[in-house]
């Protein structure tokens, strides 16, 4: 886990899934990260504008296509600068646990937990690579997303939400079946 402010619920949620988790600074570099041989790397949460944080998009840029990556949050929100697209402020930002997010290919709608103020531009990513998963009912910005050739993938909310709805606690075992199913070496 790369820490850019992660909730202990989330390091919760992955050794309740049977991961051995290692949580390593935001200032690691993509070498250091990659020298504990994980199986998968998640970008955890954290505070404030994801362009404020250039070594951590560069960081990013050198995991794709090394490893599966789950990007929580603000994790969810570099990934979107290291493909290539941008963020933007949003006027009111999202907070509590009661935001409905609407998953583009089930057409399931899930109650999320979200605390964020910035979200990704999805007309800024580039759709032959980037598939849009998952949008907010209330204001139809982007909640989730795909990288079409790459073990990736995202969410803006928070799927360890604890107390509060579990409708996302599913994501982290679709990312250890995304561990389980990748050979890199």
């Amino acid at each position: 886990v790369l820490d850019f402010g992660v909730k202990l619920n989330i390091l919760r949620s992955l050794r309740e899934w049977g991961c051995e988790v290692v949580v390593l600074p935001a200032s690691s570099t993509a070498e250091t990260v990659l020298s504990y041989h994980p199986d998968g790397i998640v970008l955890s949460n954290g505070p404030g504008d994801p362009e404020g944080v250039p070594y951590a998009i560069e960081t990013v840029r050198r995991l794709m296509g090394k490893k599966p990556i789950f990007g929580i949050c603000l994790g969810h929100q570099l990934l979107a600068l290291a493909f290539g697209g941008r963020t933007f402020k949003l006027k009111f930002g999202h907070r509590g646990a009661n935001q409905p997010v609407k998953d583009l290919k089930t057409g399931r709608v899930m109650i999320t937990s979200q605390n964020h103020g910035f979200a990704v531009d999805p007309d800024s990513l580039h759709l032959d690579d980037v598939e849009i998963t998952q949008i907010n009912l209330n204001d139809r910005t982007l909640e989730g997303m795909r990288h079409k050739h790459l073990p990736i993938f995202s969410v803006q909310y928070h799927p360890e939400a604890s107390p509060g709805p579990h409708d996302t606690q599913s994501l982290f075992g679709e990312f250890v079946k995304m561990m389980e199913s990748q050979s890199y070496a």
